[in-house]
């Protein structure tokens, strides 16, 4: 077991390792990155990261499913798509157990929080006495969702339920952190990296544990916080970088 000033030194040197654009081209994150306007971006980017379970090639297949549906133009489609685009949806497969409908669902939703919103952040604000996204993204889900019950919000996580919502803390690091690196973007310049979190999946989970970062074995919301605590006291204003030392770690298998 390393000691906490050479497990910060590894740590270091692997996120600055893997936080390289040649890691865009096989990460859901290339999807977003064809794209200049903040709103495209933006939907883009919550798309792609709400079907990121599974084999990542598919992911990037299914999600650029959705941009041909969108016309390539997600804010505009988004803004201006009819109820016949919408029926078009029905009966349509997109990604594992995100259909059609689901698609459907997040199209209709984007448009009313888009007539109301400059900006996806606007529903992402942490307050001051926070100290990570949870209270946040619940806001987001009741702003996002609505009350009506329907299948589509089990695509939605929620740290309540103790799900490590994985796939929104990665969204979330990907517009947040700004290290001009070329791989996150960096847009929301209101938002303050320190609330970030390390998307806990498999492999940053496995990883945590093999390098004792972590004690708990499930990968859930009270796992993501134990790892807020020790990440932290590496970089207490950019703690995300280290995802992309344990995503890659684990990906690449090189602690095996």
């Amino acid at each position: 077991m390393l000691k906490f000033e050479e497990l910060k030194i590894f740590l270091d040197e692997k996120a600055d390792q893997y936080n390289d654009p040649e890691f865009i081209e096989n990460d859901p994150i290339q999807i977003p990155h064809r794209f200049s306007l903040k709103q495209d971006i933006e939907i883009a980017g919550f798309l792609a990261a709400t079907i990121s379970w599974g084999n990542r090639k598919a992911i990037i297949k299914s999600a650029e499913k959705m941009l041909d549906i969108m016309g390539n133009s997600p804010y505009d489609f988004v803004l201006n798509h009819s109820e016949k685009d919408l029926k078009f949806l029905e009966g349509k497969s997109v990604h594992r157990t995100f259909n059609g409908e689901d698609f459907a669902y997040f199209i209709k939703q984007f448009n009313r929080i888009y007539t109301e919103n400059e900006s996806l952040e606007d529903l992402f604000r942490v307050n001051d006495s926070e100290i990570n996204f949870s209270h946040s993204i619940e806001r987001f889900r009741t702003q996002f969702l609505g009350t009506e019950k329907h299948r589509t919000h089990k695509h939605v996580s929620s740290p309540y339920k103790n799900s490590s919502t994985k796939r929104i803390i990665m969204f979330l690091r990907w517009m947040v952190r700004n290290d001009r690196r070329g791989v996150d973007f960096g847009l929301w310049e209101n938002t303050d990296p320190k609330y970030l979190s390390i998307p806990l999946d498999v492999h940053t989970g496995n990883i945590s544990r093999k390098l004792g970062l972590i004690t708990r074995t499930q990968n859930d919301w009270k796992t993501v916080e134990e790892l807020d605590l020790v990440i932290r006291k590496f970089d207490e204003k950019d703690p995300a970088k280290y995802d992309f030392a344990l995503f890659g770690l684990g990906v690449t298998k090189e602690l095996l």
